[in-house]
């Protein structure tokens, strides 16, 4: 059983494994668990989705909306997105909003990709990048951290 955050209303939402999680909705709100691009969240929201993800892996992008290479790499991580889910949630945090939330996770140069795993950090890299970068630098830290 995988258990996702909904995006929409921030309830915990159980999906059989064997069901094709892109068309499970919310059990509260009704509305769909995935959509093909990434989640805004602030930091209770993260937390939230890092506590309560399991059976996939969450893949957070720091910015600021002053950030010319973050501006850059906005639409190459939504098609990453598009790729990567369900057994990847993106999520997009903003520094200048959420600055303690960004400071805790050890952001020092944006743009930043951590990828979460049951809740703990198992990669990260600073700098934009393509769409197929993001999506190979994934799934090739995903391989590492299960071997």
């Amino acid at each position: 059983m995988r258990q996702f955050v909904c995006p929409d209303c921030g309830a915990v939402n159980r999906t059989p494994e064997d069901r094709d999680a892109h068309a499970a909705k919310c059990g509260r709100c009704g509305a769909r668990l995935f959509e093909g691009k990434p989640v805004e969240v602030t930091s209770a929201q993260l937390a939230a989705h890092r506590r309560s993800t399991s059976g996939a892996a969450l893949l957070l992008d720091v910015w600021a909306p002053w950030c010319g290479p973050c501006r850059a790499m906005a639409p190459q991580f939504a098609a990453a997105a598009a790729k990567l889910e369900p057994e990847v949630r993106l999520l997009k945090l903003n520094s200048d909003e959420e600055p303690q939330a960004a400071s805790e996770l050890g952001v020092s140069g944006i743009p930043a990709l951590i990828l979460f795993r049951d809740g703990r950090v198992i990669a990260r890299q600073a700098g934009a990048m393509s769409a197929s970068q993001i999506v190979a630098w994934t799934q090739q830290a995903l391989a590492q951290a299960a071997a």
